[in-house]
């Protein structure tokens, strides 16, 4: 009966060992799994937000917007030039607009990546 008492004792020391990590080794583990979780949250497509058109410059790709809050950029509610992802997206703008629009950072630029008119 002993042996079995040594031997139970031995493999949960040897399974609490193998599980067992350095800081290190943990910490890593943890960013990686954030890197992942980082990478898909940065695929998907960010929410969208409401605003109104105040200007279009076409020309130089971007739009002035007065919008509502920005959570995903933690921006409060401003009026703004953005650049546009696709100028093509300005053709069928005009100033007064009610819109809803998707804005992300892009190379340090808040970037307008979706917009449509508000229904």
């Amino acid at each position: 009966m002993k042996h079995i008492h040594l031997l139970a004792a031995a493999t949960l020391a040897l399974a609490a060992g193998a599980q067992a990590q350095t800081p290190a080794a943990s910490a890593a583990d943890h960013a990686a799994h954030h890197a992942q979780a980082s990478s898909t949250a940065a695929s998907s497509t960010a929410p969208q937000s409401e605003g109104e058109v105040r200007k279009i410059d076409k020309a130089q790709g971007k739009v002035t917007l007065r919008h509502g809050p920005l959570e995903n950029l933690g921006m409060p509610a401003m009026t703004m030039v953005f650049k546009v992802a696709d100028p093509r997206m300005l053709e069928s703008l005009k100033d007064g607009d009610k819109v809803r629009f998707t804005a992300e950072k892009i190379n340090g630029a808040y970037t307008v990546t979706a917009i449509e008119a508000a229904k």
